[in-house]
């Protein structure tokens, strides 16, 4: 059992008995239905918890997605419908409640999740019950070989993706770094990419400090970070975590001594708090408004949300609901259906540009190839406007040398 599975009092075990003694485990699932019914989509998130912000975001964007398509005819001629779910933010109920949605309401395919924990157990229950299901989660665990299947993409970016573009931009050889990381699963596959990236570039580790999930007071860990006299402050957590950390290190004047960064730099927690608590963070995001300038997809991305939403402008982890979802039904249009078999063959050759620039997803993990952005945090006085948050440093282009290999991960190339 991993820490992250600890955290949420779940196991793998757990999760498969829930899915029902003495269920017989199908490989792939009769998809014989009537033309004209609904194609049906599950969308588990955690609409309430400590990331309730970012996963309204992405029910938003999955919602247009939706609409978009359905505005094209659908699939096939067949409506689309997008059935959301509160996991709550643990594993159990998350289990459940995919269970739910291809038991009693029929799904042909599940996209959704936003924890280590979470996605892995949808992804149990998907893939016992030969459901495709694409993660919009962060994690470099659901493409290792033991949590893995035909069934399983992952659309997100994962830790090694941003961590290696982050310290690409802010690590020199001789640098002195420091970590302060949350301890679980996400946390410590973050640090794991932090550290393999400062061996390659020549940076040198000073120290490592882990904090439980949602802690909020750090006064006591700051001053054993600035004793290590680093160059740089990688601080892995997500969230509230992320901002509350963030936000002591500048109320202990760490930023005058330090760069900090992050492996994903989250924009609700960016407005969350005063322009000069983030000021020069610097860090990785899958998404930013901004490409627009240099992206056709994601100035029509921003412009049908606008159109959607009042004005707003979508978020970086609202817009995995929308890239996620998106391939999916591009992937259903192909395949000309809901058939399992074919829609998997048809998001394996899949090339797609939604809202960022060319994607596709690698053969052998089905991980989602795709650039990384690297944001600056900017000053209040460098800001044009409440959307003006960040600067893009870099936009690193997508490619398969930025992955782990496949053997690596336990699988075969292909």
């Amino acid at each position: 059992m991993n820490s992250d599975q600890k955290r949420f009092g779940v196991s793998r075990r757990a999760v498969l008995a829930g899915i029902g003694a003495g269920t017989v485990l199908l490989a792939k699932p009769a998809i014989v239905r009537a033309q004209a019914e609904p194609v049906r989509i599950g969308f588990p998130t955690p609409l309430t918890g400590p990331f309730g912000a970012e996963a309204k975001d992405q029910v938003k964007s999955a919602e247009l997605a939706v609409k978009l398509m359905n505005d094209k005819g659908g699939i096939a001629g067949r409506k689309i419908e997008l059935l959301v779910r509160d996991d709550k933010l643990n594993a159990g109920e998350a289990a459940t409640r995919t269970l739910e949605l291809i038991e009693k309401d029929k799904v042909h395919a599940v996209v959704g999740a936003l924890s280590s924990a979470v996605q892995l157990a949808v992804n149990e229950v998907t893939r016992a019950r030969g459901v495709i299901y694409v993660s919009i989660s962060q994690s470099d665990t659901i493409n290792e070989v033991k949590d893995f299947s035909r069934f399983t993409f992952h659309e997100a970016l994962n830790p090694h993706m941003t961590t290696a573009a982050v310290a690409r931009e802010t690590f020199k050889k001789g640098s002195r770094v420091a970590f302060l990381v949350a301890d679980y699963a996400y946390g410590h596959e973050m640090l794991r990419g932090f550290k393999r990236a400062a061996a390659e570039i020549g940076a040198e580790v000073v120290g490592e400090i882990l904090h439980p999930f949602g802690t909020p007071d750090y006064s006591t860990l700051m001053p054993r970070i600035r004793a290590m006299k680093p160059d740089i402050l990688a601080i892995c957590n997500f969230g509230r975590d992320q901002a509350n950390a963030i936000k002591q290190a500048n109320d202990f004047g760490m930023k005058k001594q330090m760069q900090i960064v992050v492996p994903v730099l989250l924009h609700n927690q960016r407005i969350a708090v005063a322009p000069e608590v983030f000021e020069g963070v610097i860090g990785g995001a899958n998404y930013y408004w901004e490409l627009e300038k240099t992206i056709p997809s994601a100035k029509a991305f921003n412009d049908a949300f606008k159109a959607a939403y009042d004005g707003a402008l979508p978020t970086d982890y609202g817009a995995y609901g929308f890239t996620g979802v998106s391939a999916l039904l591009l992937a259903m249009q192909k395949a000309g259906g809901t058939d399992t078999d074919k829609v998997i063959d048809a998001l394996q050759s899949l090339k797609y540009d939604v809202a960022k620039g060319p994607q596709h997803f690698r053969a052998c993990d089905h991980q989602s190839v795709q650039s990384v952005l690297v944001l600056r945090s900017k000053a209040k006085a460098e800001m044009q406007g409440p959307a003006d948050l960040f600067q893009i440093v870099a936009n690193v282009p997508g490619s398969e040398e930025m992955l782990r290999s496949c053997a690596e991960l336990g699988l075969p190339p292909t």
